[in-house]
């Protein structure tokens, strides 16, 4: 199956920017940014969203500022070897922990920050009261997704490229979910995503969490459902109790390996483990784990893992389709294999169907 994204590469980068005219559009905290001209500067707090900036801007110069996790994907991922000069921008403009760094922020001049709403005064009031225009943006489900990107794109002046990368996620959405529409409840494996898997074991219920979202849509079910709020630590022997079919560990945790599971003394008699199913989110121009940019490609990966019955994406063609259009970038076999950890779990069940032919 080809998506619509890849009938879209030619075009990709012939986008004209708007002129510079007032730029008006409400927020995820229902603030009206006001942007005298397509902001030229922006420093972007949340993680995901500097390389969803690149991604919609096709270069990395409006990029003055990001979280240092998200520059850590960049330099560890693909996407610093695409823009060598991302691994060059600034990312003291906040801690880890999203609250601003104003003197960093004033340093870097930005027309726009950008930073998560809906987590109380100390992260906004201190850029609003340095004179900063802000942007919030709140995520857990596709469409906030759909919503923070066409308002990044917007403040950007480029609509028309926004338009062309949401017609590709509802596209691919919609034939995923036609196809495990018709997949009985009993046959729709539990899976188990692991936030952290190394000093804790962390995962989440199914409520705001955009993780069991594409597990769910690509034909899977959370073994942690009954799990109440957000993200909580749990133990090996809860996930002895779940039993689950399908393991995902993050790849937020650069030295974490699929040993993790497999050589542990409780975790390798999970199912998951048994059968060879356990798998470590990819990294490409974002880690896959959360929304971002990418996440087609994540819905496609883990469709094609959970029913290879079903699902037969050629994801090394999907892939290079969609970074043609993302990031004006050719992929070698040898940027795929790096992108999927090839090299580590290649062996494992149903991993086959992604190798280079």
């Amino acid at each position: 199956m080809k998506t619509k994204f890849a009938l879209a590469a030619l075009c990709a980068f012939a986008i004209t920017p708007v002129m510079a005219d007032e730029i008006r559009f409400t927020d995820h905290e229902e603030r009206i940014v006001t942007l005298s001209a397509p902001a030229e500067r922006i420093a972007s707090i949340p993680i995901p969203m500097a390389s969803t900036l690149i991604a919609i801007d096709g270069r990395t110069e409006r990029l003055v500022g990001m979280n240092p996790t998200a520059k850590s994907a960049i330099v560890e991922g693909i996407l610093g070897r695409i823009f060598p000069e991302a691994r060059d921008i600034p990312s003291d403009i906040t801690a880890p922990n999203f609250i601003p760094n104003v003197e960093e922020l004033a340093r870097v001049n930005p027309d726009l920050v950008i930073q998560w709403a809906g987590r109380g005064p100390d992260y906004v009031d201190p850029i609003t009261n340095a004179g900063l225009d802000l942007m919030t943006i709140m995520y857990g489900t596709e469409e906030r997704t759909r919503e923070y990107m066409t308002m990044a794109a917007t403040a950007m002046g480029r609509p028309e490229r926004i338009e062309q990368i949401i017609d590709w996620r509802a596209a691919v959405e919609a034939d995923i979910a036609a196809r495990t529409a018709t997949i009985p409840e009993n046959e729709r494996p539990t899976v188990l995503y692991l936030l952290r898997a190394q000093e804790n074991l962390r995962a989440s219920g199914t409520e705001n969490n955009y993780n069991a979202w594409y597990h769910m849509l690509a034909g899977g079910r959370n073994a942690a459902d009954d799990l109440i709020g957000g993200w909580s630590d749990i133990s090996v022997e809860q996930i002895a109790a779940w039993d689950p079919e399908v393991i995902f560990l993050n790849s937020f945790e650069a030295d974490l390996t699929l040993a993790r599971i497999l050589d542990d003394p409780i975790l390798s008699l999970t199912s998951a483990a048994q059968s060879g199913r356990v798998y470590k989110m990819p990294l490409g121009g974002y880690r896959w784990d959360p929304p971002n940019q990418e996440s087609p490609l994540t819905w496609m990966w883990t469709a094609n893992l959970l029913h290879p019955d079903v699902f037969d994406y050629d994801l090394r063609a999907e892939m290079r389709d969609a970074y043609r259009v993302l990031y004006d970038h050719e992929l070698s076999d040898a940027d795929i294999d790096k992108i999927l950890w090839m090299e580590m779990q290649g062996g494992m069940a149903h991993y086959d169907q992604f190798a280079a032919r």
